[in-house]
């Protein structure tokens, strides 16, 4: 499995997803010359229409969401002659044979299957494959989020795909992993020696992670009401980040070496109880408020009805391990935040001493602070002290910052979406920047551990605002440890 897919093969070809990321990115890779020749797109939805039609949907979705630089009319005419478009419907099988037809003597070269499904039509959707004569070991399978809604569900859905596919052939995706911050944050801890040396719990005294959206629902309805936070972006997103912080240097920089220390992270974090959700975690429901300058509802105006999903989680974890003893890391994430902001913080220690004056008092001296924006902006910042310019016989110190826009430092580069970094892996076989199965376990033990205890200790959801950090408990939850959030 060493040469890339030759065709792609996409379900779900009339969503949302398929339209805003996966089109843009294939026509992004197909620009950049970096899609195998003879290269062929199958896109796959419920509705009938032809390969025209289609096409003409896709061109649409192109200039729509790209770049207006990076629309080209003889590109996108190019790309449009790649596609074909089969109507399949899970379980029909006259249509499954239909689609292995437009594929005809192509298996050989490499097949790679992306489901931008719900989750309930993956395993039908895999097996309309099998029956179609489809899955060889030249097949892979690309998965979107979630997989399942808790552990006993999640290995539902990782029984039903892994029953026709080997490990090595199955790709779960989570879009963060294609970030080039995310990513970068390998870079950071093992390409420089003056941090890993300090990356554990002699230096550190806490991590925060946030990752904040100013939407409400947008459309999803149907599927957040009953998801909310905890599942929808700590479960994944969050924890995909955390493990990539705290773990131990892989031997190497492939799959296996890297997905191996990832996990080792997630098996470690402490389970909670009902007794700790009450002081370790926070929920919270958006209330009407302002955003941006802008008037919005409640959630439970948009949904319609009143509701028990969480729209905002804030949590103390705990990594039982070596490296991380005694280090919390506060998390969150929220609808209707002040801001679109996605950031991790590594807060030091204080220097052990001080010569600044007595006990440092007076003198300005405050810990290290290393902020990593993930967006929007993209940027490292370390706060470090320095003294201020003066004749006082008493130094007096200030924080001053050393600061690495990513932007603007790799000014002449594209910021390329994350779909694209994921489908090229895909393409190529390479699983480093996807989930394996016992991750997404180990993701969803931990997650259990938390929604058992709100069940058993009856939290309920606090109402906070639009337009706030959440409830005033998430401010008291990291206060009460003599820190604050980095807003």
């Amino acid at each position: 499995m060493t040469e890339p897919s030759a065709t792609f093969l996409l379900f779900g070809a009339t969503g949302d997803l398929a339209r805003r990321m996966i089109f843009p990115s294939l026509y992004n890779l197909l620009s950049d010359g970096l899609l195998p020749d003879d290269f062929m797109i199958v896109a796959s939805g419920r509705s009938e229409m032809d390969d025209a039609a289609f096409r003409s949907q896709v061109d649409d979705a192109l200039r729509q969401f790209l770049a207006t630089d990076r629309y080209d009319e003889e590109v996108a005419a190019r790309f449009g002659t790649m596609i074909a478009y089969q109507p399949v419907d899970a379980g029909n099988a006259d249509q499954f044979a239909a689609l292995a037809t437009r594929i005809d003597g192509r298996l050989e070269r490499g097949l790679s299957v992306y489901l931008s499904t719900p989750p309930s039509l993956f395993a039908p959707t895999a097996q309309g494959l099998a029956d179609a004569g489809l899955i060889t070991p030249h097949t892979r399978i690309a998965m979107e989020k979630p997989i399942g809604k808790d552990l006993a569900s999640s290995k539902v859905v990782n029984d039903g795909i892994g029953h026709l596919f080997a490990e090595d052939q199955i790709f779960r995706v989570d879009h963060y992993l294609g970030k080039e911050t995310v990513q970068n944050l390998l870079a950071l801890r093992f390409g420089n020696v003056m941090f890993e040396p300090l990356w554990n719990t002699t230096a550190i005294d806490h991590v925060q992670i946030t990752v904040g959206e100013t939407v409400g629902l947008e459309g999803r309805v149907s599927y957040y009401d009953g998801v909310g936070a905890l599942r929808d972006m700590v479960q994944n997103h969050i924890l995909q980040i955390l493990s990539i912080i705290a773990m131990e240097p892989p031997a190497r920089m492939d799959p296996t070496a890297v997905r191996d220390e990832k996990v080792k992270v997630l098996r470690s974090l402490r389970p909670m109880t009902d007794e700790t959700v009450k002081t370790h975690s926070v929920r919270g429901q958006y209330t009407p408020g302002a955003v941006s300058g802008q008037i919005v509802t409640g959630y439970a105006d948009e949904l319609g009805q009143p509701s028990d999903t969480e729209t905002f989680v804030a949590l103390k974890a705990y990594i039982d391990n070596w490296r991380w003893q005694g280090v919390p890391f506060y998390l969150r994430t929220g609808k209707r935040m002040p801001a679109r902001q996605s950031e991790i913080v590594i807060q030091f220690k204080p220097v052990r001493h001080s010569i600044f004056g007595r006990d440092g008092h007076g003198t300005g001296l405050e810990p290290n602070t290393l902020v990593i924006r993930l967006q929007p902006e993209e940027y490292i910042r370390l706060a470090i002290m320095s003294k201020r310019p003066g004749l006082e016989r008493q130094v007096k110190l200030d924080e001053v910052t050393l600061d690495v826009s990513l932007t603007a430092a790799f000014a002449g580069q594209r910021r390329r979406i994350a779909y694209e970094r994921l489908i090229l892996d895909l393409l190529a076989g390479d699983q480093t920047l996807f989930v394996r199965r016992d991750e997404v376990e180990a993701q969803w033990t931990w997650i259990d551990s938390i929604i058992d205890g709100w069940k058993e200790a009856n939290v309920k959801p606090a109402a906070y605002s639009s337009g706030n950090w959440g409830p005033s408990s998430a401010i008291a939850l990291i206060e009460r440890d003599g820190a604050s959030w980095h807003d």
